[in-house]
């Protein structure tokens, strides 16, 4: 039998839920989940189609923020619950309080129906293991459980490196993903028509992630995953062999402009490459570093102040 928890809950005005999150964080040390729907309106473009959400979901008030703080057995909510209300109070925030009872089973399984679909581009459509989703059309669907490595697509980064590399993956290619992580756009290539897909990170764990990722979704076969660092071991950059027609890397922007001559000595010439991770405040530095090297740049996607670029290495 699983272990029973107070859920105390707290609902405030969205404005004053920052607020309201500190005091209750600095009132207990107790567990606190946030609920907030605030964003919504910005979220459901970014998902596709409404019926990805679940009803429930989309028709929660979005003026209001709940928070949840867990009390276990053998510790009094009255006293937490007490000492939250009346800080609350003296901040001048007005909320309302309820209780719930919660199993421990019930609350571990909970987080899941938040994730759902998620369309990227014209053809990818990102589902966790446990939704089902039916293809329409040319969909690409990709199997990514939020949690298994960077890069579930619930990061802007990540979905605009995707429109990009949708863009400009051909059929045939050999792609070389920089810092994998879940092994997202390896997969996605492959699944694109990629020939081969060899992913490098340089933590362990990910790397693992990526390959059993690449298996779920069935192209494990034409996927390696390498463990390595490039910048500090050049036997292992050199491992990784060159001609390359694509390269993908979703890194941070001083991290793209250490590497740079990394990239373009595993591209072939005319080859494809695809960075993101890039702040806006800095797209125009990576820009500039990467054509005095040698690429121009065609092209680029933005998500909420995040940059993917897009670059062909020059023809020798």
């Amino acid at each position: 039998m699983g272990t029973s928890w107070t859920d105390l809950i707290f609902e405030v005005d969205a404005k004053n839920a920052i607020a309201a999150e500190a005091i209750a964080a600095q009132s207990t040390s107790l567990g606190i989940f946030i609920e907030d729907y605030s964003d919504m309106e910005r979220i459901l473009p970014l998902i596709g189609r409404a019926d990805y959400i679940d009803e429930k979901l989309s028709s929660k008030d979005r003026t209001r923020v709940s928070i949840h703080v867990y009390i276990p057995d053998g510790e009094r909510p009255s006293e937490a619950a007490s000492r939250i209300s009346e800080r609350l109070s003296s901040a001048g925030i007005s909320f309302s309080l309820s209780y719930s009872s919660v199993n421990e089973e019930d609350w571990a399984n909970s987080w899941r129906k938040f994730h759902k679909p998620l369309r990227v581009g014209r053809r990818f459509v990102l589902r966790p293991s446990w939704e089902e989703y039916a293809p329409a059309g040319d969909d690409i669907v990709i199997t990514i459980d939020p949690g298994s490595s960077f890069g579930t697509g619930e990061d802007e980064t990540t979905r605009v490196c995707l429109r990009l590399l949708e863009a400009y993956l051909s059929a045939g290619d050999r792609v070389l993903d920089m810092g994998c992580g879940s092994g997202v756009l390896s997969i996605a290539a492959l699944l694109l028509g990629a020939e081969s897909a060899v992913g490098v990170d340089i933590e362990k764990t990910a790397v693992s992630t990526a390959v059993e990722n690449a298996r779920l979704n069935g192209v494990g076969g034409r996927f390696e995953g390498r463990w390595g660092n490039v910048l500090a071991d050049r036997g292992f950059e050199e491992s990784l062999g060159g001609g390359y027609d694509l390269l993908c890397a979703n890194i941070v922007s001083d991290v793209h402009i250490a590497m740079k001559a990394i990239y373009s000595g595993r591209l072939k010439a005319g080859g494809k490459l695809v960075l993101s991770g890039i702040i806006d405040a800095r797209a125009d530095d990576v820009r500039s570093e990467f054509e005095l090297a040698g690429f121009a740049c065609t092209g680029s996607e933005e998500e909420n102040g995040w940059i993917a670029l897009g670059f062909e290495k020059a023809e020798i």
